[in-house]
């Protein structure tokens, strides 16, 4: 299954990887060792939270390198008045009277808690390539719906912020 990523999440996940594969396992490995040789392993609570730590990182490695093998690299094609990836959309709900400012990210960089909706939610499907002033139906993955109205749309380029999920 591919992935679609841009160029910038794709440098963002090799930098974490050459972090991880480099600094951070090599420390790993000697934090293992150091508590290995505290004695009773059976009771060794730093060294159970060194191996811990230490398959974190592989689990981590394994998913950014499949991440990055399958990624198909996207770019945003969206005209000037359109909502594009990393646009932030202020946006009139119109059921409870709020507003609400998000902005349009790929998948591995979605953090709803800071606004920031992946392009494959229902609310991100449904408002890129809109422009400012329409009305949009959103359909959530159960079946509801409900209407939003853009009111500004703010261009922004992908400056590589948001971490990595």
């Amino acid at each position: 299954m591919n992935h679609d990523l841009t160029a910038q999440d794709v440098e963002m996940m090799r930098k974490e990887l050459d972090h991880r594969k480099l600094e951070l396992m090599p420390e790993l490995i000697e934090e293992v060792k150091r508590t290995r040789a505290f004695g009773d392993l059976s009771e060794n609570f730093e060294y159970k939270a060194a191996k811990q730590a230490q398959n974190r990182n592989r689990s981590r490695i394994r998913y950014l390198e499949r991440m990055i093998k399958s990624a198909h690299v996207i770019e945003d094609r969206a005209a000037e008045d359109e909502v594009g990836l990393f646009d932030k959309v202020e946006l009139y709900f119109e059921e409870d009277g709020d507003t609400d400012t998000v902005q349009v990210v790929t998948t591995v960089r979605c953090d709803p808690l800071q606004g920031r909706i992946s392009k494959e939610a229902p609310l991100g499907k449904a408002l890129l390539g809109k422009k400012q002033g329409a009305r949009v139906q959103v359909t959530t993955d159960e079946g509801d719906a409900y209407t939003v109205v853009i009111r500004s749309i703010t261009k922004q380029a992908d400056d590589g912020s948001g971490s990595i999920l």
